[in-house]
């Protein structure tokens, strides 16, 4: 699930807005605003997307919510 708000940040830094980053992943504007209303970009245009906006952590931006940490140093220590 999109970061929209982490997403956007990246957008403004860069200089790109909405119509300019639709035509670089070659899709109508119409097509970036729904992906941005979802929530959810495919795999091909994320793949575009990190090094147009110099994305370092592209999985805090574009799977924050799906990705899960755990800690397994503290489950050995606890056996």
């Amino acid at each position: 699930m999109l970061n929209v708000l982490e997403f956007k940040a990246a957008m403004v830094r860069k200089g790109f807005n909405q119509k300019k980053l639709s035509q670089e992943l070659g899709i109508s504007e119409k097509t970036f605003c729904n992906r941005l209303k979802k929530k959810q970009f495919g795999t091909d245009e994320i793949e575009k997307l990190i090094p147009l906006l110099e994305i370092t952590d592209p999985m805090r931006i574009f799977f924050g919510n799906l990705v899960t940490c755990k800690d397994t140093k503290l489950e050995s220590e606890e056996t």
